[in-house]
């Protein structure tokens, strides 16, 4: 084989593996890049609809939403099939299904990519226990204390919402809080060593037999 043709496929291997760890690194950013604002158009369209999607679950049930949503489906699929097929027999053309490339493409998953995602969610789940041990089994005091707070905090506010509510304004902070933690990541950075170092000196003074109250 030529070596100028040889260097060229090379090349050219090697620029497809580059576009498609690019795209796998795009893919791996792109919840984080929609909940940053990356691009305010695409964060702008999941943030309305789920917040759509969630607000219609508060008001009606998930079957009437999940049928009306496929409902809705249906009834864009099966008006641009008719239109498709009128237009095809006023001009006498023979274009064929108007779905027939996506009917044609392989939807089905392989077997490799369904065990990545097991083994990938098995990793989570494995890290998330050991936190879990962690916190539960107080192998951090202040990290314990934090839990202890925030479960605390949760019974307050399980009383106030069901859980559709939380998960509205849990929707709503998950694409507010990442902008505004961009633009003050110090002060919270500052504040937080504060409240640690002030939990540490609680502790310490409880060690302490004649411990005083004013830190």
């Amino acid at each position: 084989m030529d070596p100028m043709t040889q260097s060229a496929q090379i090349s050219s291997s090697q620029g497809l593996a580059d576009g498609q760890n690019s795209a796998a690194k795009e893919s791996k950013l792109s919840v984080k890049d929609l909940i940053h604002w990356r691009d305010p158009k695409k964060s702008g369209v999941v943030f309305g609809l789920s917040l759509l999607l969630l607000l219609s679950l508060a008001a009606f049930s998930f079957i009437s939403v999940a049928s009306y949503l496929l409902l809705a489906l249906l009834c864009v699929t099966i008006t641009f099939r008719i239109y498709k097929s009128v237009v095809q027999a006023v001009q006498k053309s023979s274009d064929g299904h108007p779905f027939k490339t996506l009917i044609e493409k392989d939807v089905s998953i392989p077997p490799e990519t369904f065990r990545k995602h097991v083994d990938s969610s098995l990793t989570h789940i494995n890290r998330a226990l050991k936190q879990m041990s962690r916190l539960f089994l107080v192998e951090d005091l202040v990290d314990s204390l934090k839990l202890a707070v925030v479960m605390w905090l949760f019974t307050y506010v399980g009383a106030v919402f069901n859980g559709i509510t939380i998960l509205i304004l849990a929707d709503i902070l998950l694409f507010a809080v990442p902008p505004v933690y961009e633009k003050n990541k110090v002060r919270v950075a500052i504040f937080n060593v504060n409240i640690t170092q002030y939990l540490h000196n609680v502790w310490i003074n409880l060690q302490n037999p004649g411990f005083s109250t004013t830190l």
